[in-house]
């Protein structure tokens, strides 16, 4: 339930500095911002963060068009399953492939 809220809070923090218009927020602000929630992000318990991967493509299902593409890439976009993975090469070798696959 908790990691289920969490994601929704981070969704909401990632569409907002994804879809934010250059006018509106500052590119560079967005940027620093969006390293700052990937490290946050990649230095969470990892059982938890699990749980926050496998809760973003529910969550993405309340959201549509662009805000629905971005919720559902906070994973890939963010590097989430390869912190999950650092322990397994073999896994990491694979995302690699599939991250490379996709372009």
């Amino acid at each position: 339930m908790i990691a289920m809220q969490v994601a929704e809070i981070i969704a909401e923090y990632a569409v907002f500095l994804e879809l934010t218009g250059d006018e509106e927020l500052n590119p560079d602000t967005a940027v620093k911002m969006m390293e700052a929630l990937a490290g946050h992000l990649q230095e969470m318990d990892k059982r938890f963060l699990r749980e926050l991967v496998n809760a973003f493509p529910i969550i993405a299902e309340e959201y549509s068009g662009e805000a629905q593409e971005v919720v559902r890439n906070i994973s890939y976009g963010y590097y989430l399953e390869e912190s999950l993975a650092v322990d397994d090469p073999v896994k990491l070798a694979a995302l690699e492939a599939l991250r490379d696959a996709r372009g």
